[in-house]
């Protein structure tokens, strides 16, 4: 198992600063889980003893608030962790995950995973690096949704799963118009007259949930001036 975690090519490069021993106990106390779109990696309020590394596909996060309301928090993307500051902090879930394409997770022990904080400090450093960047990417997406309207929000989600996520103009969106308004603090009725307007103003091609970029410079300049 350790040898698997030292070859895999989706591993996170704070597992590549472990040392030959600390690779082994990585492997043999972590286990890959597979889930289908839909399926609900882990829940908000439940008790958690293992840090979730997602390996392959593409993660909801999302919390119950005010009236149990649903809102997305981010789209996470693999390879990344998922969780740490939950699981370390409280042993409690504070959000769910839900997958949104078909994904694979690796499930690692928190006391072992505690034990190689405390053991190597460049692991250390790389997992604190790995949280900073996640911090400062959700605090200015939080800036964007209360200075921007929502026509530059959809542009925005556009844009990050073409850059971001599928590195490509064309893909298919695998959030409902529901989830996207959630995502963006909107309406669906917003969302999809948005999408209609960028369709017929031949900004991008819909149909149904595929999208074509085909005007990427003037979705640029919506998403700048939202």
């Amino acid at each position: 198992m350790g040898y698997q975690c030292q070859v895999c090519k989706f591993s996170s490069f704070a597992v590549s600063v472990l040392n030959d021993e600390q690779m082994s106990t990585l492997g043999n106390n972590c286990a890959e889980v597979y889930f289908k779109k839909g399926d609900i990696i882990f829940k908000q309020d439940s008790f958690s003893l293992n840090i979730g590394y997602l390996k392959t596909g593409l993660v909801k996060l999302h919390m119950r608030g005010l009236a149990g309301k649903e809102q997305i928090i981010k789209i996470a993307k693999a390879p990344t962790y998922l969780g740490i500051p939950t699981t370390i902090g409280e042993k409690i879930n504070q959000y769910s995950a839900t997958a949104i394409e078909d994904t694979s997770v690796c499930f690692v022990n928190l006391d072992i995973f505690n034990k190689l904080i405390l053991s190597n400090p460049k692991f250390s450093y790389e997992i604190i690096l790995h949280m900073c960047k996640n911090e400062l990417t959700h605090f200015r997406n939080c800036l964007y949704k209360t200075q921007k309207n929502s026509r530059g929000l959809v542009a925005d989600t556009i844009l990050n799963f073409a850059n971001n996520i599928y590195e490509s103009s064309h893909f298919f969106l695998p959030l409902t118009r529901n989830e996207i308004a959630d995502l963006i603090n909107s309406s669906r009725e917003s969302v999809s007259r948005i999408l209609s307007e960028f369709h017929n103003d031949k900004i991008i091609k819909l149909n149904g949930k595929e999208i074509e970029i085909l005007n990427l410079d003037l979705l640029i300049k919506i998403s700048e001036n939202g």
